[in-house]
């Protein structure tokens, strides 16, 4: 019984976040040819060239208002130093916010006879376009271990559950209905995007957009809010800076 308290002390004094402490997740979605056409450029997985659909990028379990994050006593980069009478040095730490949990588990890595099942659904849907790495499983252990592990969900479910989310409404659909297509010429307006997608879900979601390589403002992330039992899709009430402006680009991938 002591070992077991002790055990909780040590996890509270060293900032282990809980499964528990979030208000709801936000089901990532990214454009492919977003991602694609900028300088950096992308990498196709080792599985090939992904469908032109929106891929996933996560379900991040995320706070509804910002929480102040403790500074270790020996975190450097968040000390301030003061000379004050031109002598006296005081130490003391800036006030960080913290806006969702992360890395709940570090020992929890993702086991791939878990998902073994999941596996061909996941190549098709959540495809990793980084050029750092084309092996798709290591994608997916970076998003469990450091979003997965704070959802209050084991390995399967976590997965299961973003899949079944994106499988409800295919994205590229809705927006072709709204006459919202890939095109490397055409400019859409977001106000437009954000509609056509909340009229087809019941959600307002939150819009994410980044730059081509010549500059013009793109189309890059769809934020779906969920619920935290990861089945129901809610409104997004959180404002959110996506680098966007009145009129974006879809392009074509």
């Amino acid at each position: 019984m002591k070992l077991a308290v002790v055990a909780v002390a040590l996890l509270l004094a060293a900032g282990v976040a809980s499964a528990d402490e979030f208000d709801f997740f936000y089901l990532v979605q990214q454009w492919p040819g977003s991602f694609c056409d900028t300088q950096a450029g992308c990498c196709f997985p080792d599985t090939g060239k992904p469908a032109a659909e929106f891929g996933i990028h996560g379900l991040w379990p995320n706070y509804a208002k910002c929480r102040p994050a403790a500074a270790a006593a020996d975190d450097d980069e968040n000390v301030v130093e003061m000379v004050v009478d031109g002598a006296t040095v005081e130490r003391h730490h800036r006030r960080r916010q913290k806006c969702w949990p992360e890395y709940c588990n570090d020992g929890n890595q993702l086991r791939p006879w878990e998902i073994k099942d999941l596996v061909a659904e996941l190549d098709a849907n959540w495809p990793t376009l980084s050029c750092k790495n084309d092996k798709s499983f290591e994608f997916w252990s970076y998003e469990w271990k450091k979003h997965g592990t704070c959802s209050g969900m084991d390995q399967h479910s976590y997965f299961a559950a973003a899949l079944e989310l994106k499988k409800r409404h295919d994205l590229a659909a809705v927006l072709a209905d709204a006459g919202i297509v890939p095109s490397d010429e055409e400019s859409y307006f977001l106000s437009s995007i954000r509609d056509a997608i909340a009229a087809a879900t019941g959600a307002v979601p939150n819009l994410e957009c980044n730059r081509d390589a010549a500059g013009e403002t793109q189309l890059f992330q769809v934020y779906q809010c969920v619920d935290r039992s990861g089945k129901k899709l809610v409104d997004c009430e959180l404002p959110m800076q996506g680098k966007c402006r009145d009129k974006v680009k879809l392009p074509t991938f």
